[in-house]
């Protein structure tokens, strides 16, 4: 079989460090052992997802059509292109002194945590360069810990660097006027939305179920008059909908809500969040 041609193809982009981040177990996402359970369950955000996910996509029914690429670990000074100083120089003290720290609720910095983050923001990042040097038209960076909920200031939601933020960062600093964002996971991507709450330059878009605030680290509810400030105002896109939605209410509020506001946007490049917890609870 020939090489698929470059519109075909998907560029993967995957680091096996990344599978060093060890969240541990407990009850659901607490770490805690109550001592009378028999088998302790792992953390929800666990290796096996993303190692099952590796395993489709070198062995399913799509694997020709995969393009498997390297990934590189990120720099301090690319960190801080959406993230404080404060924030950063509070994780690499936490890693420094050995991990074993809940940052927030259910988000473990352990050892190997912290490199494993460094890998997933920079592999994203490697793979926006990718798009933005016309190597690919269409790039899936393949990352774990995960990235959304981590705000400019804050870790939350098993997230310690925005990985998305960063990679849309790095498309404005190349000269894209206007980026779009779209995430589908299931829980409202507050990370991405606080880093651009103000600018008009980014349009953020998130359907999610209604699930509100969920503690100090996720003070942002998701609903729909989370419209942005200052210059942004109207540039943060909430839809928040009910459980069982289903594949019938996605597509009527893609058609409805976020097609329309897309095409008005008119954005020079898209960065997708593709959370598939919505695809088990939709």
């Amino acid at each position: 079989m020939s090489a698929p041609s470059t519109s075909c193809r998907i560029d993967v982009f995957w680091h096996d460090g990344m599978l060093n981040h060890d969240t541990g177990k407990g009850v659901f996402d607490t770490g805690m052992n109550p001592g009378f359970l028999e088998v302790l369950e792992k953390h929800p955000e666990n290796s096996d997802r993303i190692r099952n996910i590796v395993s489709i996509l070198s062995k399913g029914p799509i694997s020709s059509y995969i393009s498997w690429h390297s990934g590189s670990p990120a720099t301090i000074h690319q960190l801080l292109s959406f993230h404080s100083q404060e924030y950063v120089d509070m994780l690499i003290e936490a890693d420094k002194n050995g991990g074993k720290k809940e940052i927030c609720c259910g988000t473990f910095l352990n050892p190997g945590s912290f490199n494993a983050a460094l890998l997933a923001a920079g592999t994203t990042l490697s793979a926006m360069k990718y798009i933005l040097d016309g190597y690919g038209e269409l790039v899936y960076a393949l990352v774990r810990p995960p990235g959304h909920h981590a705000q400019p200031t804050q870790a939350d939601g098993y997230c310690f660097f925005n990985n998305a933020g960063l990679a849309v960062q790095l498309a404005l600093d190349s000269g894209c006027k206007k980026v779009l964002v779209l995430d589908i996971d299931v829980h409202y991507g507050n990370g991405t939305a606080e880093g651009f709450y103000r600018s008009d330059k980014v349009l953020t878009v998130s359907l999610h179920m209604n699930h509100g605030s969920w503690g100090p680290s996720h003070p942002q509810n998701g609903t729909v008059d989370e419209l942005g400030e200052g210059e942004g105002f109207g540039y943060n896109l909430n839809v928040p909908l009910p459980n069982g939605s289903g594949d019938k209410g996605y597509g009527y509020a893609m058609r409805e809500v976020v097609i329309p506001a897309v095409e008005k946007f008119e954005p020079d490049m898209m960065v997708l969040v593709i959370g598939q917890d919505s695809s088990a609870v939709s």
